[in-house]
C-alpha cells in the first residue's frame, strides 16, 4: 500500500488538505474558509448473487470513505462496468436501483454517471462530500492511549467467497449482506460526539492493514486483542475449514513482517485478522476516557458492533503487536 502510494505523483496545492500521501479513505480541498470538498471513488465485482444487494452494497461501501472522514456526503456518480451480451439488462436495473436506494437513504443525491461494456459486472460511485476545514477526521492523527473500536462485524471476504464456492448457509449470507449494506452514518456521527482522534474505514485491506495505514500515517503503534474482535456468524468455521479469498492471503502475506503475533495462532485466525472487507465498519480511535460514552452511544444507535478491540501505543519493534486480549500484548 505504502510501497504504491510513494510512487503516485504529487500535486503542489495549498488548497488540498488531505492527498495521498497518508493512504487516507478520501480527499479533502479548501474552497473557502468554512468550506471543503471530499471525494472518493470505488467499485467492485459482485459479492453476492443478487444484483439488487450487490448495487446496495456497492453504494453503502463507497459512502464509507466520505464518513470516515467525518463528512457529510452531497453528491454522486454512478460507475458501472456490464456485459450487455451476457447478463439481461433487467440486471443492470435491479443493481442501480439498489445504488439509488442507498443514496436516498444517506440524503445524497446521484447526479449520473458512465458506463463501459465489461466482460465482468462492476459497480460503485464517485461520490462528493463536505466538511469545515478545520473539522475533518483523518488515518493518520491517532495518539498513543487512543483506544480502539470497532463497528461491524468482520469476515464478509470470507463469506463472499463461500458464496462464490455454493457453501455458505443462508443465515450467514442474510447476516453479512445485512452488514454490508448498512451505512456508516451513525457510527460516524456517534464517533464525531465522542471527539474522535483518528478514523477509517475497514475495507479491502482487512483489519490490520487499514490499521497499518493508521499507524504508518499517525507515526504510532497499535496492538491489536483478538478475542475481542466481533465476527459474523459462520465466518471463524469457514476460514477454519479453508474457505478464505485471494485478497485476503496477500493482505496477511503484505502485513506479516509488520505484525508480532504474541501467543498461539492458527493460520486461519491470522488470516481472519487481515481478511479482505467489502463495506466494514469504521475503526476509531479515541481518547480512553471517552470509550464509555461512546460504546453506550453505538449501542444506542443500533450499530451492528460496538466492540473495544485494541489501543494505539507507541513504536516499539513492529508496528501492530496481535494478543488475545489486553495486557497480552505487553
Amino acid at each position: 500500500m505504502g510501497r504504491i502510494i510513494s510512487q503516485l505523483p504529487t500535486f503542489d496545492d495549498p488548497a488540498l488538505l488531505v492527498g495521498t500521501q497518508t493512504a487516507d479513505d478520501a480527499a479533502v480541498y479548501r474552497l473557502s474558509d468554512d468550506l471543503a470538498l471530499v471525494q472518493t471513488v470505488d467499485l467492485f465485482t459482485p459479492v453476492v448473487d443478487d444484483p439488487y444487494d450487490f448495487g446496495r452494497i456497492a453504494a453503502a461501501n463507497s459512502l464509507s470513505d466520505i464518513y470516515a472522514m467525518g463528512a457529510t456526503p452531497l453528491i454522486a456518480l454512478n460507475i458501472v462496468g456490464f456485459p450487455a451480451d451476457i447478463l439481461p439488462m433487467e440486471y443492470l436495473a435491479l443493481m442501480l436501483q439498489g445504488g439509488a436506494d442507498v443514496a436516498r437513504e444517506a440524503r445524497m443525491t446521484i447526479v449520473g454517471g458512465h458506463t463501459i461494456d465489461d466482460r465482468e459486472p462492476k459497480y460503485g460511485l464517485a461520490v462528493t462530500g463536505t466538511v469545515h476545514p478545520n473539522a475533518y477526521v483523518t488515518n493518520a492523527t491517532a495518539e498513543p492511549g487512543n483506544v480502539l473500536v470497532l463497528t461491524k462485524p468482520l469476515g464478509t471476504g470470507v463469506v463472499a467467497t463461500a458464496i462464490k464456492r455454493g457453501v455458505a448457509d443462508p443465515e450467514t449470507i442474510a447476516a453479512a449482506t445485512l452488514s454490508m449494506t448498512t451505512l456508516n452514518r451513525d457510527a460516524a456521527e456517534a464517533a464525531l460526539t465522542a471527539g474522535v482522534t483518528s478514523m477509517t474505514d475497514v475495507t479491502g485491506f482487512g483489519l490490520l492493514g487499514h490499521l497499518l495505514e493508521m499507524c504508518d500515517g499517525s507515526g504510532v503503534g497499535a496492538e491489536v486483542w483478538f478475542d475481542a474482535l466481533p465476527w459474523l456468524p459462520g465466518a471463524v468455521d469457514l476460514a477454519a475449514n479453508g474457505v478464505v479469498p485471494g485478497g485476503t492471503r496477500r493482505n496477511l502475506e503484505f502485513v506479516d513482517s509488520h505484525v508480532e503475533w504474541r501467543g498461539a495462532f492458527d493460520e486461519h485466525e491470522r488470516l481472519l485478522a487481515a481478511d479482505a472487507q467489502t463495506s466494514g465498519g469504521m475503526l476509531i480511535a479515541v481518547p480512553p476516557e471517552r470509550v464509555e460514552g461512546l460504546v453506550a452511544d453505538l449501542r444506542s444507535r443500533g450499530t451492528l458492533a460496538a466492540a473495544v478491540v485494541g489501543r494505539i501505543r507507541e513504536v516499539s519493534g513492529p508496528s501492530i503487536v496481535v494478543c488475545r486480549a489486553p495486557g497480552g500484548c505487553e
